[in-house]
């Protein structure tokens, strides 16, 4: 059962302005739905899949509720630089980043190869550097939220996806490190971490290894988006003002 957003007459993120990277589908759109509906303007950043980011858009605009869609490379230094000045030029102040943007490729040992190890860490692990970076100088004095998308596989690898897993693993250090180092500005930085979610990401991993991931999750399926987007509207309002440097599992309770 999904969380119920904060009420219309109390949203919880009212006048607050969030940037959702990877924003278009999947997780990230549920995010930046979840978001809106507690009362955020929304910058829908997407690459590549602009008729998706702009039906995220107009149903958080049905609402009543600010967003506005935003192409990037969130891998380019000068995209990201770019992305983040429109966002400024609508919003104002940026509250909370979500560092969505990610992609998988399954690949056994033996095939790994450095072009694939380079793109999945560029943006799996490079690119919330690169967007954090830009985003900080417009965070307001009063602190702010970071919260990064890890995944399961940093802490429970399978075979054929130890790149991605690498990767993710990486950015729950990193969001320990910069938890430390952001901490005295009053800004928080954690993560979740999914494990197998019905996306279209993950569409074409066989079903054999879905129900088998389905079968060792104790609430007996997989995850949904809104199960992760809620718990990143939590670590993105002032309920979890004293959580930082955290990774939170939002796997069901896998074994």
């Amino acid at each position: 059962m999904s969380h119920s957003p904060s009420t219309s007459s109390n949203p919880r993120l009212a006048g607050r302005a969030a940037i959702v990277t990877g924003g278009s589908r999947g997780i990230g759109a549920a995010i930046a739905r979840r978001l809106a509906a507690d009362g955020a303007r929304v910058a829908v950043v997407y690459r590549s899949h602009h008729d998706a980011a702009d039906a995220v858009v107009r149903a958080i605009r049905d609402t009543g509720v600010e967003a506005i869609a935003v192409q990037a490379d969130v891998s380019d230094a000068a995209s990201v630089r770019a992305m983040v000045d429109t966002v400024q030029r609508a919003f104002g102040e940026i509250d909370i980043l979500v560092n969505n943007a990610g992609i998988l490729a399954s690949q056994p040992v033996g095939s790994i190869d450095q072009a694939a190890f380079d793109q999945q860490f560029r943006i799996n692990a490079f690119s919330p550097i690169l967007v954090s970076q830009a985003v900080l100088p417009q965070m307001p004095a009063r602190g702010g939220r970071i919260v990064n998308v890890s995944s399961s596989l940093a802490f429970r690898p399978r075979a054929g996806l130890a790149v991605y897993g690498a990767s993710k693993a990486a950015v729950s250090a990193l969001t320990q490190a910069f938890a430390l180092e952001l901490g005295p500005r009053n800004i928080t930085v954690n993560a979740v971490a999914p494990a197998m979610t019905r996306t279209d990401m993950t569409a074409p991993l066989p079903d054999a290894l879905k129900a088998r991931l389905r079968d060792a999750t104790p609430l007996g399926r997989l995850a949904e988006p809104e199960d992760i987007a809620d718990a990143v509207a939590f670590l993105a309002c002032d309920d979890s003002r004293w959580i930082t440097g955290r990774t939170l599992l939002t796997d069901g309770g896998f074994v």
